[in-house]
């Protein structure tokens, strides 16, 4: 006699954005920060060179679309890459907005594949982000 299929085990539910925010935001730190804004990070502006790995952690978790903008400086310089996250439905989600000084400005995003495979810049800070952010929502 042949025992019924087990039924498989419940997917969980995904975090909520607001858990997922608060643990991104405990957990940025100099060593989780971009090598180019190192000289820039303060504890009192923690989400500066954040954003690379913000959003992997987010499309780690949500899925949905990687944007990626330039910045300016107020001369006409460049002053980088900003990234964040287009959620699936359409919502886009930047934890790092906050980064920015007075006339950095952002420019409109466009959406970039998310290539296979581990970043090539900001790995280690990715993955230390990464492992910080699950621990945190693990721990509740």
């Amino acid at each position: 006699m042949s025992s019924p299929p087990r039924a498989a085990p419940p997917v969980p539910a995904p975090p909520a954005l607001v858990e997922v925010s608060a643990a991104v935001r405990a957990s940025w730190a100099l060593d989780t920060c971009d090598d180019a804004d190192v000289a820039d990070w303060t504890p009192e502006r923690p989400s500066r060179g954040q954003c690379g790995s913000t959003a992997l952690v987010l499309h780690d978790l949500f899925g949905g679309e990687l944007l990626l903008a330039e910045v300016w400086y107020p001369d006409g310089r460049l002053q980088g890459y900003h990234w964040w996250n287009r959620l699936p439905g359409g919502r886009e989600v930047d934890l790092t907005a906050d980064q920015f000084r007075t006339g950095e400005t952002v420019q409109p995003p466009r959406a970039v594949a998310r290539p296979d495979g581990p970043p090539r810049r900001c790995r280690d800070q990715y993955e230390r982000l990464r492992a910080r952010v699950l621990s945190r929502l693990a721990a509740g």
